[in-house]
């Protein structure tokens, strides 16, 4: 066995390795970098350690994180020393420098979980500890979920300290000062604490810290951390008494904020423009870009309609609750692709800290793709359809009659969704981004994306998705020898009218798969309008699936759409079990050891169809010899009972159970049973 290199002391290059990942604004006293990236560390061996030869030392290096490292939750990776990186994976590369120094250049994962990690070095029987550092996203890299293709947006959505908050009213617009101070000394440990205290973490720590590898996961945590009502989260939100606490309108950066919340829980008080900072803060923080957005005429829409309906009385007095416009509301943009939701979702993604509404039985909102808000599609995740309502709401001025009846006298389709702004990269000047939300008020696309959220609603809250769909409904009663219908169902969830062939075909087929003979079709050309079903119904009679079933009772539904034009096709299946008769078991007289006792057993008919050599077999642990004990019965016609008496003598006393099987040419392998209690 070769002897270990003698690792006197690790020198993690703090400096360099900080100027290399954008991280210098931390400062100098532990190494922090992003993910995707390699960072070196020298290793300075002892005098009297062998000289070091890359192809001779193995050396294995263990990266962990989180209370409970494990390899299959990748919060535990160990990676050999190799002479060249690897572009998806950890690695390391090393070259032998000045004597007893050993530069070594790490590369960790671009889907590495964010957050403190060990780093231990292990050699023959024995590790080494060599330090500490912190992983962040990193928005430099191509191959991370937050890559962002531009290096003036990276310094301001990422590198920014400082930037502005939009309030007042669209024709007032103010921006407020804020300081971010994402790289304040003691920042970043809060904002991992607040991600340690996040009660995903606290209930699976282990699936937490595996699950921050996705910035999508770590924003809607983010969401709901920030805000206190379903945790010990940052802020605590009042827009009323402010006894106790600091107003909202007197705080100017993130800074107090976290550090109090670090010292002793839950801050008073936040508002949205303040929740939405604070937000701002962690997530550049932890290397997602991220921008603090306003809207004005900013709609909170209670019942999921895409309205805004104001209730009045007829002396014009206006009835409270209900929904409301805010003069403006503060949320955060971050910056990711949706693997989840495809790339064309990609992007600049809203996420809301403010608790307005619960998503998920939490107040949390986001993130929620702006290109969907944009384009309407309210059935992607999470929370389209408030942010997109926020944007876009119609109000309607209603007034209550004495008979209880509401008249709409007022509203509006263009107050709501105005001037909404952001900072600008690399100025303080106010750009207005109300476009990447919606299209033009008044415009034919805004009001189609208007029908288009109105239909996806609706689809939403009855738990459906957008496009054509296609069930199957079975009969109540589907017993061999009956004649049935069953119908196929198809739903236009689309906006338009929809024309296609509509096939329903039934099939025999074994229970292994292998499809029979055809027992069944039938066809139409269907015109569908959105929002509407068509039915087909297929009878299928004993006439035609009696002559091809197997004595599995089984056969196969397909419904098929086609639409030539479009080569759209849609399939639905079903495979039903037909139900066999039961047969009736009776015991006539008690089970007794050595005794002989009579099974009276009983079979209907109900093919329309003689039954010919038809039998009965019994068999049961503790009965008779172990044999089994068959009868005859010989031809039963339609509807008729087949009958037997079938005598047999238990052999040992205590619990047994009576089997029973009928057989025939057409109804075979019909069991059944009855539990028996065998006395001495």
């Amino acid at each position: 066995m070769s002897q270990a290199l003698k690792i006197e002391r690790c020198d993690l290059n703090i400096q360099m390795n900080h100027s290399n990942h954008h991280t210098e604004q931390f400062g100098e006293d532990r190494l922090i970098v992003r993910r995707g990236h390699p960072f070196s560390i020298t290793l300075l061996l002892s005098p009297d350690s062998k000289e070091f030869k890359a192809a001779e030392t193995r050396l294995t290096f263990i990266v962990e994180t989180g209370p409970l490292p494990r390899k299959d939750s990748d919060t535990m990776v160990s990676f050999s020393l190799s002479e060249s990186t690897v572009d998806s994976e950890w690695s390391a590369s090393a070259n032998n420098q000045a004597g007893n120094r050993i530069s070594v250049s790490i590369n960790s994962s671009p889907d590495a979980p964010i957050g403190i990690y060990s780093l231990t070095v292990a050699q023959e029987m024995q590790k080494t500890f060599l330090g500490h550092f912190i992983l962040l996203f990193n928005a430099w890299c191509p191959r991370d979920g937050v890559f962002m293709d531009s290096e003036r947006k990276r310094q301001e959505y990422v590198l920014a300290q400082h930037g502005q908050v939009y309030r007042g009213t669209f024709k007032r617009i103010k921006g407020l000062p804020w300081n971010f101070g994402q790289f304040d000394t003691g920042i970043l440990d809060i904002c991992l604490k607040i991600l340690d205290n996040n009660p995903k973490f606290v209930s699976d720590a282990d699936r937490d810290c595996s699950a921050r590898k996705n910035p999508i996961y770590v924003t809607r945590v983010l969401s709901a951390m920030i805000n206190s009502n379903n945790d010990r989260g940052v802020l605590v939100g009042e827009w009323g008494d402010f006894t106790g606490g600091a107003h909202p309108g007197s705080w100017i950066g993130s800074g107090d904020i976290l550090r109090k919340w670090a010292e002793s829980g839950p801050v008073r008080y936040g508002q949205c423009w303040v929740f939405a900072a604070v937000a701002c803060t962690v997530s550049r923080a932890l290397g997602i870009p991220c921008r603090v957005v306003t809207n004005f005429g900013s709609a909170h829409d209670t019942d999921a309609n895409l309205l805004i309906e104001n209730f009045y009385d007829e002396d014009g007095e206006r009835m409270s609750g209900g929904d409301s416009v805010w003069n403006f509301h503060v949320w955060v943009d971050s910056w990711m692709t949706r693997p989840d939701m495809g790339e064309e979702f990609s992007g600049w993604q809203t996420s809301d800290p403010t608790p307005q509404e619960t998503s998920e039985g939490i107040f949390c909102c986001g993130p929620a793709s702006v290109k969907a808000i944009r384009e309407g599609e309210l059935t992607k995740k999470y929370d389209v359809p408030f942010i997109f309502a926020e944007v876009n709401a119609d109000i309607v001025d209603l007034v209550r009659l004495s008979n209880g009846e509401f008249i709409k006298f007022s509203g509006s389709t263009t107050s709501v969704g105005r001037f909404i702004s952001t900072k600008a990269v690399g100025t303080d000047e106010r750009r207005d981004i109300t476009h990447h939300y919606k299209y033009p008020e008044g415009s034919t696309e805004e009001r189609q994306v208007f029908e288009k959220a109105k239909h996806h609603n609706k689809l939403q809250q009855r738990g459906e998705e957008p496009g054509l769909h296609l069930k199957i409904k079975l009969a109540d009663n589907m017993s061999i020898g009956s004649n049935f219908e069953v119908n196929a169902i198809l739903t236009n969830n689309c906006m338009k009218t929809k024309t296609c062939s509509f096939l329903f075909i039934a099939r025999a087929v074994g229970y292994n798969g292998k499809q029979g003979e055809s027992c069944g079709f039938a066809s139409d050309k269907v015109e569908v309008p959105s929002g509407e079903e068509r039915h087909l119904s297929l009878k299928l009679e004993y006439d035609s699936y009696g002559g091809v079933i197997t004595s599995d009772r089984l056969i196969q539904l397909s419904a098929i759409t086609i639409d030539k034009q479009t080569i759209d096709f849609h399939k639905a299946e079903k495979t039903i079990v037909l139900d066999e008769p039961d047969i009736g078991i009776k015991l006539l007289g008690e089970a007794k050891v050595d005794q002989p006792v009579t099974a009276h057993l009983t079979l209907l008919n109900s093919l329309p169809e003689p039954l010919q050599n038809c039998s009965f077999t019994i068999e049961g642990l503790g009965l008779t010899d172990g044999k089994p004990i068959g009868l005859k019965v010989g031809t039963v016609g339609p509807k008729e009972e087949a009958k037997a008496d079938i005598e047999f003598r238990p052999s040992s006393a205590g619990p047994s159970m009576l089997l029973v099987n009928f057989d025939s040419n057409k109804l075979k392998n019909i069991k059944s049973f009855i539990n028996i209690f065998v006395q001495q």
